[in-house]
């Protein structure tokens, strides 16, 4: 929620810096700039760069805020857990109703084991002092009358900590008769401590707000395992081959899909026999996600490529079926009658009306059935692949190497958007004149 409201914080006040400043600096005089209506066309909205370099760097600005990178400023790091030293005392009270005050030196350390041990302040009273090691981001359980005279089976009880009261219920007790203390949560300098269901003492150091490694690792742990896997490999394979097998078999089966979706699509908008055959068919099959559909693969196609390839397939089928039977349901009427009354055949008017009319709608649909083939791939390296892009992250995972993961995400995400632009510069190659009417 935080990290939201940060972001949200970011573009509001990037939109409105950069609109002050561009009222004074900038004067543009395109086509565009000339229109009198903008609102609502589609044209005339493009995509402001300044605003996507923002944003690129106010989520990476975020990711190492809340990592503790190196590569960003200290200043702008948030809150991180708590390194160092830490006391409290806590009140005994014996059986027989005399008290003893004692002490817990504690210290949190980085790396388990690496830290130089702290020592216990020992006391002179049936209640000794204690000491506890805590790695960084855990929390660590202290056995408080481990080293005293009277322990909790003869009786003992933690009364108060930090001059904060723990009541008990002299009515419940365990299986040994003993008294079952209170879980209250008492605030310390740089923690909080409560019980354990056995009556230990937890004390849990401060968190702050920056995540761990094993969760979030920071940018810099990312670049340096992409620069390791590059130059060595995973799993058997180099970091191309995983990355190009991946590829190969979005594209594969995204062309069989547009082969088979973009024919059926123009049938079921041009002839209404075609279309009632068609349309239980496409708008059954639409809704249900590929991840579905996998053990069916399996069965059919078995466990090779044969079903990675069908699996993209299917998940670009429908997608280009829709986009080409919309494309041509959304012709303008006006133009179909203007190439009639000119004495068009109906191979021209499919040639000049229709096919041209329809590509902007087909390639938006190419472009959504790529994103999808992008994020099926993961689920289709699942059937028992051995390289692919998604095969490594679901290995890293389960070695809970969330810097590979990241890294596998990241780089799917980067060719995922660079295919898009692609696509995008194709489609205004070869569809100039959409938005125009």
């Amino acid at each position: 929620m935080i990290i939201a409201l940060i972001y949200v914080a970011i573009f509001v006040i990037a939109f409105f810096a950069v609109r002050f400043i561009a009222t004074f600096l900038s004067h543009r005089t395109d086509f565009t700039s000339l229109k009198t209506v903008t609102f609502g066309d589609e044209s005339a909205v493009r995509a402001d760069r300044r605003a996507s370099v923002i944003s690129v760097v106010a989520i990476f600005l975020i990711w190492g805020a809340f990592t503790g990178s190196s590569w960003i400023p200290r200043f702008l790091h948030a809150p991180g857990p708590f390194v160092g030293d830490g006391s409290f005392e806590y009140v005994v009270k014996a059986p027989d109703g005399s008290t003893d005050t004692s002490s817990v030196n504690w210290r949190v350390e980085v790396v388990r084991g690496e830290g130089e041990p702290i020592a216990a302040d020992e006391g002179d009273g049936f209640a000794l002092g204690d000491a506890l090691m805590i790695t960084k981001y855990r929390s660590g359980q202290l056995i408080w009358d481990k080293n005293d005279e009277f322990t909790r089976k003869d009786g003992a009880l933690v009364v108060e900590i930090n001059g904060t009261p723990v009541d008990f219920d002299p009515n419940m007790r365990d299986d040994n008769g003993n008294l079952v203390q209170s879980k209250p949560r008492v605030k310390i300098d740089n923690g909080t401590v409560t019980f354990t269901d056995k009556g230990a003492l937890s004390i849990s150091p401060n968190e702050g707000w920056q995540m761990e490694p094993i969760w979030l690792p920071p940018p810099e742990a990312v670049w340096k395992r992409l620069i390791e896997i590059s130059s060595e490999g995973y799993q058997n394979s180099t970091l191309w081959e995983h990355l190009g097998l991946s590829l190969f078999r979005v594209v594969v089966g995204f062309v069989l899909g547009a082969l088979v979706g973009i024919p059926l699509g123009y049938a079921m908008g041009l002839s209404n026999w075609f279309r009632g055959w068609f349309d239980p068919i496409v708008e059954f099959m639409r809704p249900v996600p590929p991840l579905a559909l996998i053990p069916l693969v399996i069965i059919w196609a078995g466990i090779g490529e044969t079903g990675k390839i069908i699996l993209l397939f299917l998940a670009a089928l429908w997608i280009m079926t829709i986009a080409a039977r919309a494309g041509v349901s959304g012709v303008n009427i006006t133009k179909v009658h203007a190439a009639y009354s000119l004495g068009a055949s109906k191979y021209q008017l499919m040639r000049h009306v229709i096919v041209p009319n329809s590509l902007p709608e087909i390639f938006t649909g190419a472009r959504v059935a790529m994103g999808v083939c992008w994020g099926t791939v993961v689920a289709a390296e699942l059937v028992a692949a051995e390289v692919g892009a998604g095969m490594m992250i679901m290995v890293a995972s389960k070695f809970q190497l969330t810097d590979i993961v990241i890294m596998g995400i990241i780089l799917i995400g980067i060719i995922g958007y660079g295919i898009d632009i692609l696509m995008r510069e194709a489609e205004k190659y070869l569809v100039p004149w959409k938005g125009r009417g």
